[in-house]
């Protein structure tokens, strides 16, 4: 696709907004750089497509790279539709805003007031200091995602952690009281408004013009089950053009007051070095060009102050990073799991200057060796690229990582290169009883049930806790051989 020119629509204060600004009949040396640089990007790290934005004032530049589905071949185009992973959160907190502005909501009164009970942490006391202000800055003491039950890790307000747990909670709030479910109320409220006539929060409301998750080795996945759907943190399905509405409306302020423009983007807390999970390590230290706003990462560029997000489902990736002076943001959405490894390249291609924020990400380069591991893999088999891999590592790749691609391996009905990366994997980190729990796991998918059984029967002697291992050891040695 090429040049259009968007204008966000009024969405209740705020004045209308100007037509359309003009199409430029060209694209410019950036976007022509970026239009060569990307095909390269996208073979170099498997990434099967991948559509971009670059936003000037109220001028788009739109392009749709690659594929949607590898096996299809459908390619990725300007509708292309792509999961937006947490770039949902920004547009869960324009929509509180304006419960804000309506008075409906207000920032620092605890939510509890609004829903009263124990929501899902039993009777801890410090529920009732969480208020929608620490939800949308991360600083409820919430974790990311439960594993069990919910607990409040930190004093809230106290610590920057980011968590998809405390949007979830204020979305019930949300819910609670409009009296319409989630889905409806974004729609109804900012969508609607801002003309996202592609958007929608989960499930996608037409899979035939979605592109489709890809794994770390390029090949198609299932859709990621609805815990992660049908939620504020990462449920939002959009294009890069309905995504450029809603960054224009950020920088209007359209539909919003003054008042709650500006607190959206005034920072709430410093992170810490360490990345969005870091809480309470001593040697960590708060960055001086790194906040965290309501719903906004904000950094600090050589080149002015910005706004800025990530999005990570697993097998989809996406970014955004939105200069205030000039109006300039970049939007890229990826259906790879390996989306990320190239927004560095993308992002000083066509901003020019470093990304505090990709920095503090530590986000892991297309040419880094488990990248080098996974093309290899793709390309020459598990054989080929083990021996590389054994002559040549340096740093060793971390347990998950290979973990990941084992799992990766046998999705795609690669049982004995899958086999032979969790050995490797078990050589590398022998003490791992989750090395062994997978292995015997791909063992048991393969049919090989005495190996199976071997490596189940080492994990749980590792860790004589592990409920996965003893339940298939005692579901193997039940079945009849």
């Amino acid at each position: 696709m090429g040049l259009v020119g968007l204008a966000a629509a009024s969405g209740g204060c705020g004045a209308p907004a100007p037509a359309p600004a003009p199409v430029r009949a060209s694209p410019t040396d950036v976007e022509t750089a970026l239009g060569a640089l990307i095909p390269q990007l996208l073979e170099a790290s498997d990434v099967p497509g991948l559509s971009i934005a670059l936003v000037r004032d109220d001028q788009v530049w739109l392009r749709g790279f690659g594929v949607a589905n590898a096996a299809t071949r459908r390619p990725v185009s300007g509708d292309t539709v792509f999961q937006a992973a947490s770039l949902s959160k920004p547009v869960f907190a324009y929509a509180v805003m304006k419960l804000v502005d309506a008075g409906t909501l207000d920032l620092d009164r605890p939510l509890t007031e609004y829903l009263p009970g124990t929501y899902d942490v039993g009777p801890d006391p410090r529920l009732a200091q969480i208020t929608a202000r620490h939800a949308l800055s991360h600083t409820t003491g919430f974790p990311n995602w439960r594993s069990g039950a919910l607990a409040i890790q930190f004093t809230p307000g106290t610590q920057f952690r980011y968590s998809g747990e405390g949007l979830v909670y204020l979305a019930k709030v949300v819910e609670h009281l409009t009296g319409e479910p989630f889905e409806r109320f974004m729609q109804r409220t900012v969508l609607d408004p801002l003309g996202m006539t592609h958007s929608n929060y989960g499930p996608p409301a037409n899979p035939a013009t979605t592109a489709d998750p890809h794994n770390a080795l390029g090949v198609p996945v299932p859709t990621r089950p609805p815990n992660r759907e049908r939620n504020p943190a990462a449920g939002l399905y959009t294009t890069t053009a309905d995504y450029a509405r809603f960054v224009i409306a950020v920088w209007r302020g359209t539909g919003l007051s003054p008042a709650s423009r500006a607190q959206m983007l005034t920072p709430q807390i410093q992170v810490l070095d360490g990345g969005p999970s870091s809480t309470e390590r001593r040697d960590q230290k708060p960055r001086a060009d790194l906040a965290w706003s309501l719903g906004w990462g904000l950094e600090t560029t050589t080149a002015g102050t910005a706004f800025w997000h990530w999005g990570d489902n697993g097998d989809t990736k996406a970014f955004v990073v939105a200069l205030e002076q000039p109006k300039l943001a970049v939007i890229m959405f990826a259906n790879g799991a390996n989306g990320l490894s190239i927004v560095r390249e993308i992002l000083t291609a066509a901003l020019g200057v470093p990304q505090p924020a990709v920095d503090w990400l530590d986000l892991e380069s297309y040419d880094s060796p488990v990248r080098v591991l996974a093309k290899a893999l793709r390309a020459r088999g598990a054989t080929a690229a083990l021996d590389d891999y054994r002559a040549n590592r340096s740093p060793r790749v971390p347990e998950p990582t290979l973990n990941q691609l084992g799992y990766d391996l046998a999705a795609a009905h690669r049982m004995s290169d899958a086999i032979a990366i969790l050995t490797q994997n078990a050589v590398d980190h022998p003490d791992s009883w989750n090395v062994y729990d997978s292995l015997a796991e791909v063992y048991e998918m393969a049919g090989e049930r005495d190996k199976a059984i071997a490596n189940y029967e080492r994990s749980v002697a590792i860790d004589p806790g592990n409920r996965h291992g003893i339940e298939a050891l005692a579901r193997l040695h039940s079945a009849p051989r």
